[in-house]
């Protein structure tokens, strides 16, 4: 019997010839695995359905991986569009609030002014009736015909005293709500 081998260039190679029986059959089962291993890894090269399905279970990992990594973006993304859309909201606030003050401030400026008014409208008014003459009695009713009188020929500083009086109350209200709503 002669033992002969196909080598990797396709010619034959002479093999080392078994010193006994035992070797012979280390050398059967050696060249076994080997072409058992051969066969497997041409099997696997032949099956095109086995390899797609591998390609695609990795494929599927990767999109997998994508959309969660594209989801943890997504939340980060939400989450400074939240932080920014608060700070916004907390700038907003603030300035509504500056602005009420100043309003605030303003209508009471106005309120005194047109207090002011009033009270030298009445106290000319008054200063008319005693001029006139009249008695004690009528001095109470006199200076309120007369400051009546002197709204009837101003009547835009009745007007503004209104408004002032009307902003005045809002502004309160709106403060009174602010103080509650912090609480």
């Amino acid at each position: 019997m002669t033992d002969r081998t196909q080598g990797a260039g396709g010619g034959s190679t002479g093999a080392v010839g078994a010193k006994g029986p035992d070797e012979l059959r280390q050398q059967i089962e050696r060249t076994r695995s080997q072409l058992g291993d051969t066969v497997e890894e041409l099997a696997a090269k032949a099956d095109v359905k086995g390899r797609a399905k591998a390609r695609a279970a990795d494929l599927k990992d990767k999109a997998g991986a994508l959309t969660v990594q594209l989801r943890s973006t997504a939340a980060q993304a939400g989450h400074r569009v939240q932080e920014k859309t608060a700070l916004a909201g907390h700038r907003v606030q603030e300035k509504t609030a500056l602005a009420g003050h100043r309003v605030q401030e303003k209508t009471a400026e106005a309120g005194h002014r047109v207090q002011e008014k009033t009270a030298e409208a009445g106290h000319r008014a008054q200063l008319t009736a005693q001029r006139a003459g009249h008695t004690t009695g009528d001095s109470v009713r006199r200076p309120v015909s007369g400051a009546v009188e002197v709204c009837r020929r101003h009547p835009r500083q009745l007007m503004i005293v209104g408004a002032v009086g009307a902003a005045a109350l809002v502004a309160g209200l709106l403060a009174r709500r602010r103080g509650s709503g912090c609480h």
